[in-house]
């Protein structure tokens, strides 16, 4: 990341973060987060060779009282142990819980599905899952918008530092979201309904994309704030050493250095900064060279003071 220039760096950090955003909105959606399977009893007489001698547990009400039934026609249950029992494939997500029931799915609210002392935390995980996702979006617009801001450098530095913070505060929001929300369902796993609790279950691919997401998202704040620190440092650096070449340079005696020399060594170091700092250019000053705009006494703690500035005159 050395040689990689700010505006490099700023752009891989807004990559990252839209394609933290995205897969972020496509887990909250999605009810694929767990997957696998439910244990439920056969309906009876499911053989096809003696579904002769059987009759279905929901017969016909509207038959006729005078009906006589035959009594040989008995309702046939074959199956023993776990012969009587069948796995049906199911997904759950946030918002639905989905089965398989003879080749059609059939949904309910997942919301319904834990214990009554759990579901203040599923709606905690859920307005933590949305926080987590508007953050997620500002942060992207500031990066946005501190990839395409010229107008001056200290205040695309604020916006880079800003949008930092508020994407690491997304990820911990996050974290906590997917957290709970896990919890959640494997309280409901044990303590939900009998007819939903699963035989066998794993993370499904809405869980992956989740916390892929969230390492997504830590890696772009990371790296949003290494160009901001990288950038300071670096200026801190150039300012030391200008400061030990102006007093290696001063007189033995009281007089000090002219102005004109001071902003002239100032110039020489604070032009000098690596090619990884991209600094909004302005007009061209004296030399050809291109005078850059924004905050150059603000980082420098004073020395680039306005050139034209005129001696007094005074004699040492």
């Amino acid at each position: 990341m050395i040689k990689v220039s700010r505006r490099t760096r700023s752009f891989l950090s807004l990559g990252l973060n839209s394609l933290a955003l995205c897969f972020s909105i496509t887990a909250f959606t999605t009810s694929y987060w767990c997957e696998g399977t439910h244990k439920v009893v056969k309906p009876p007489c499911l053989s096809a060779v003696k579904q002769g001698n059987c009759v279905p547990l929901h017969s016909n009400e509207t038959v006729e009282s005078n009906v006589t039934m035959d009594p040989h026609v008995v309702q046939y249950i074959w199956e023993t142990g776990e012969d009587k029992y069948t796995f049906r494939y199911f997904h759950t997500g946030f918002w639905h819980s989905c089965e398989e029931h003879h080749g059609e799915e059939k949904c309910r609210s997942f919301i319904e599905l834990p214990p009554e002392s759990e579901k203040g935390v599923l709606w905690l995980s859920v307005i933590s899952e949305f926080l987590y996702i508007i953050l997620l979006s500002i942060g992207f617009l500031l990066m946005c918008l501190d990839a395409v801001y010229f107008a001056s450098f200290i205040d695309g530095l604020k916006i880079n530092a800003f949008a930092a913070i508020i994407t690491v505060l997304s990820g911990l929001l996050g974290m906590v979201a997917h957290m709970m929300y896990m919890t959640v369902f494997q309280v409901a796993v044990n303590l939900g309904p009998k007819d939903w609790r699963p035989q066998t279950w794993y993370y499904g691919w809405s869980f992956g994309m989740a916390w892929l997401s969230f390492t997504l998202c830590m890696s772009a704040s990371v790296l949003t704030l290494n160009t901001y620190t990288k950038t300071i440092l670096e200026f801190k650096y150039r300012r030391r050493i200008f400061e030990k070449h102006v007093a290696s340079l001063a007189p033995t005696g009281p007089c000090p250095e002219p102005p004109e020399l001071q902003r002239f060594l100032w110039d020489k170091y604070i032009f000098s900064v690596s090619d990884s700092l991209d600094f909004s250019p302005g007009t061209l000053g004296p030399p050809g060279r291109k005078a850059y705009a924004g905050g150059y006494a603000g980082l420098a703690g004073g020395h680039g003071g306005d050139m034209g500035d005129e001696d007094d005159g005074e004699p040492c």
